[in-house]
């Protein structure tokens, strides 16, 4: 489960999910190149990819990576945002291949910024899967009221869930886990900054109908420079 297990194919039998924090398209070289985020998300080689900032940042935060590149490179987006926006509070979710979209929503979440998570039910070739995708608070007392939040939402399902996104928490200690102790956090790997990876800031858990084969963070060029973040990406199967 390394660094570079993202340049193979899943496993058969599996589905790749990924959590990427595209800074609004912004590289570390301050150019907004869109193409260059979606070339990172290529190279990961997911079914899904759950995405933060995807929407710029004043009203009417029209989306980031535009609609038609989307489309163009064979992704699909989740209708979750409104007047042109990818996402919901900057979160979306990216698809493609054998997965569709039965129903989606929002989860508003506590705390003085305004933050919220959004959620989506799959159809994938695991069966139906529920995926959160949700970006923290800069606080830790907000981040905790946040992810209990998101326990509940996910303890609440009656089907296999994956909850994914920038967590925002600097700490090596469980602080988050103990608090969701339905899911399985993966084991923390740097993804923040991207020249120089020290904060495990992207994280992925899933329920135990869950099992992650592979997990890693994705270094490969030009993800080194597309992002302030490196994806992070899980090779799920039923438990």
């Amino acid at each position: 489960m390394g660094r570079d297990q993202q340049i193979s194919n899943p496993p058969p039998g599996s589905l790749r999910i990924a959590s990427y924090n595209i800074q609004k398209c912004i590289g570390m070289d301050l150019r907004r190149r869109p193409e260059r985020t979606l070339q990172v998300m290529a190279g990961l080689g997911a079914d899904v990819v759950v995405v933060q900032e995807a929407d710029k940042r004043l009203p009417p935060r029209p989306a980031a990576l535009p609609h038609f590149l989307v489309e163009e490179t064979g992704w699909q987006a989740a209708d979750l945002g409104g007047a042109g926006s990818l996402g919901w509070h900057g979160n979306a979710v990216l698809f493609r291949g054998q997965v569709t979209v039965q129903d989606k929503g929002h989860i508003p979440l506590p705390g003085l910024e305004p933050r919220g998570a959004v959620w989506v039910l799959l159809d994938s070739p695991l069966g139906p899967l529920k995926v959160i995708g949700t970006h923290l608070g800069l606080t830790g007392r907000a981040r905790r009221e946040q992810m209990h939040a998101l326990a509940r939402a996910a303890e609440a399902e009656d089907t296999a869930v994956v909850l994914a996104g920038d967590f925002n928490e600097w700490s090596r200690r469980p602080v988050l886990e103990h608090i969701a102790p339905a899911l399985t956090f993966l084991p923390a790997r740097p993804s923040f900054p991207a020249l120089r990876p020290l904060g495990a800031l992207d994280r992925i858990a899933h329920c135990r109908r869950l099992t992650a084969v592979a997990h890693g963070v994705h270094v490969r060029r030009p993800a080194h420079i597309a992002s302030d973040h490196l994806p992070v990406w899980a090779d799920l199967q039923l438990a």
